[in-house]
């Protein structure tokens, strides 16, 4: 089929019937459900901005696997420009929709997953890498949108998935079969898996011995029997219901937590299936990887928030006021540092001995670091310049009252060029940016903990030639 556009992309969703539960009630009709509509909307993005003309260069390539154009979030890098590529297109998209739009951690997946099989048929023989390939294929030439499986429940967190009282706390193999596996567990945090054909499922930490029913890859439909979405509240989540008080008027961001009720997985979709050592492996080049996107995509929604603070000063009267300058100073080099220092991991990346290109996990990780910090420092400048109305605007619904309506645009006119109707829609944007929990948390806990963060710095640096060097400088020789 090739390159889905966005009315296709749509139309190949409506053909999925999902399992999914919101709000304690069934939802059949997931394309056109208000609240999941603006999510699958943020990862069509995906699919328009690769049909205009001025973007298509940048987000098609051509598979070196297929040897057909396909999108770049179905694309493993082979090269510099590749891994550049990507952080581009995220900031492109992230100023585009002012949210998360759903389709890096898929890709993310299917990155670890080249790297990791094909070192894994390397030490053991195993045919994971060969059935890799052809999942890819399938995704290259459907144009298939993936969600990432990765973050399991836990449960007690002092105890390692063999120790817990009920081992569905980890997604584990129940059942071998002939044909295939079965699984069961969960999955949480799993944004955007209603607009995904694909779940790809990873596991979530490092294995050892006696853990290899833990120790699984994998790929489902996201409409398999037995996979269960059930969509997480948000910040602001009912006003999309109600169609009303929506701050972002065109996207949003969701995250369901997917259970896996005995789900049957057939063999060629199976990548891996005991092999703990590697486990480790998959957690850190997708992790990894992942983070590197973070700084594209937020240094886009900052763009988005640098715009809505200015629009503010025009619309509230203050533009010539120093202080609100520097606070858009402060929040533009937060942006730029953010973006330039996921260039420069992928600038750095190295070529794998699968041949996939992978970023410098010390540079991708201290961009997250620097995101989980600065994303609420920008946020809370943006807030700073637009004024308290972020926090309790009366509702479009008060607006549009014959009686107080009237009374309500009187009182809430700013400066005299601006309409006040675009005041009130970009103070709602404002507290849409600000409190879309969804999103705003994800700046902190996306892709792994800031603990996790910091670890990957101090294990992947070279601390050695560091200490080699301030001993050369003070005379020591060893």
């Amino acid at each position: 089929m090739g390159l889905m556009t966005k009315a296709e992309y749509i139309e190949s969703l409506r053909k999925l019937k999902p399992t999914v539960y919101m709000f304690g009630q069934r939802v059949e009709d997931v394309v056109d459900n208000p609240r999941l509509r603006a999510g699958i909307e943020a990862t069509g993005a995906t699919y328009e901005l690769a049909e205009a003309p001025e973007y298509r260069d940048l987000i098609v390539t051509q598979s070196k696997l297929i040897d057909e154009p396909i999108n770049r979030f179905n694309n493993p890098p082979a090269s510099i420009a590749d891994l550049v590529a990507r952080v581009k297109i995220n900031r492109l998209l992230g100023r585009r929709v002012g949210t998360c739009f759903q389709r890096c951690t898929g890709q993310d997946c299917l990155v670890a997953l080249s790297v990791t099989t094909y070192d894994v048929d390397r030490k053991y023989g195993t045919d994971y890498n060969k059935r890799f390939l052809d999942f890819l294929k399938h995704m290259q030439k459907n144009d298939l949108a993936a969600n990432a499986g990765v973050t399991d429940v836990k449960g007690d967190r002092s105890l390692g998935p063999n120790e817990q009282p009920d081992k569905d706390a980890y997604l584990h193999v129940v059942e071998k079969r002939v044909d295939g596996i079965v699984v069961r567990g969960a999955k949480c945090h799993q944004t955007g898996s209603l607009s995904a054909h694909e779940i790809i499922v990873l596991p979530t930490r490092a294995l050892r011995k006696g853990e290899e029913e833990f120790a699984v890859a994998f790929a489902v439909p996201s409409d398999t029997a037995g996979v269960i979405h059930v969509v997480g509240r948000s910040s602001l989540d009912t006003r999309e219901q109600d169609g009303c008080d929506c701050g972002n008027r065109r996207y949003s961001k969701y995250a369901p937590t997917v259970i896996f009720d005995n789900v049957f997985v057939p063999w060629n979709r199976v990548f891996l299936c005991g092999e703990v050592e590697f486990a480790a492996d998959l957690v850190a080049y997708f992790s990894a990887f992942h983070r590197q996107s973070h700084g594209g995509c937020k240094a886009g929604k900052i763009d988005c928030m640098v715009g809505a603070a200015l629009t503010m000063m025009a619309y509230n009267g203050t533009e010539k006021v120093g202080h609100h300058k520097e606070k858009v100073i402060d929040m533009i080099h937060r942006a730029e540092t953010l973006y330039g220092c996921s260039l420069a991991a992928s600038y750095e990346g190295k070529p794998m001995p699968s041949g996939t290109y992978f970023i410098d996990p010390v540079l991708a990780n201290a961009s997250k670091i620097h995101e989980g910090k600065e994303m609420a420092e920008a946020t809370r400048l943006m807030i700073d310049i637009a004024g308290g109305f972020v926090a309790d605007l009366p509702s479009d619904r008060d607006f549009d009252h014959p009686d107080v309506g009237p009374l309500l645009k009187k009182y809430l006119k700013g400066s005299a060029q601006a309409p006040v109707e675009n005041r009130i829609k970009m103070f709602r944007l404002i507290e849409k940016m600000a409190m879309e929990s969804a999103d705003t948390i994800s700046d902190i806990h996306g892709g792994g903990s800031p603990a996790a963060h910091r670890l990957t710095i101090f294990r992947e640096s070279d601390t050695q030639s560091k200490v080699e060097a301030a001993k050369r400088l003070a005379g020591i020789e060893d």
